[in-house]
């Protein structure tokens, strides 16, 4: 849960779930993200519209990670305005913040990432490193990296951005819903400045 008390939902954590438990998405979704590209629009916003019904939504809920394209952003905009929602008209619309990195910085925090595939922690060899080399310390647990944490697959994923992800933001930025926050700050500034966003954007 958030500072907020309702749920983050990430598209990618949504996305890796269906590819482990194997089902139907997961499957069509598998090579894709392999690739570093972007599942289709229809895919992603049937596994979001999904996820929504559930109770924990039910007084909101934040977005990691969508929507991605402007196809995504029609969707999950008409979707909570209560076009083909039950959740009616006078749902809240939807705000934007974006957590701003440089180059170099996002490609050591995706390429330098690993994770305990026992107790799910997550350490980044260059800027958060274990205390023994590609051990968990609280387990001793090899750890892990995902397929999709390479320079080459983030060097895709950065063109896809500037195509698909881009315009996105101008459109929130075009209806005065979106804010942007240094996110090369400590964990604490950074929380400070998104909730001061959605302060701003709500008020």
């Amino acid at each position: 849960m958030s500072t907020w008390g309702i749920p983050q939902i990430s598209t990618g954590d949504l996305l890796r779930a269906n590819v482990s438990q194997g089902t139907q998405l997961g499957l069509k979704a598998k090579s894709v993200l392999d690739c570093g590209e972007l599942v289709s629009d229809e895919l992603v916003n049937e596994m979001v519209a999904e996820r929504l019904t559930q109770p924990d939504t039910a007084c909101g809920y934040i977005l990691d990670g969508y929507p991605r394209t402007l196809g995504q952003a029609a969707w999950v905009d008409a979707h909570v305005n209560g076009k083909g929602s039950s959740r009616g008209p006078s749902a809240l619309p939807i705000i934007a913040v974006s957590i701003e990195v440089s180059y170099n910085q996002l490609l050591r925090r995706i390429t330098g990432r690993r994770s305990c595939p026992a107790c799910k922690s997550i350490y980044n060899i260059y800027l958060q490193p274990p205390k023994v080399d590609e051990l968990c310390d609280l387990d001793g647990t090899p750890l892990v990296r995902r397929s999709d944490d390479t320079e080459e697959v983030f060097e895709e994923r950065m063109r896809a951005y500037q195509a698909q992800t881009a315009p996105v933001v101008e459109h929130y930025r075009a209806l005065g819903r979106f804010s942007q926050v240094n996110g090369e700050q400590t964990v604490e500034q950074v929380t400070a400045a998104v909730i001061d966003a959605v302060k701003r954007l709500r008020s």
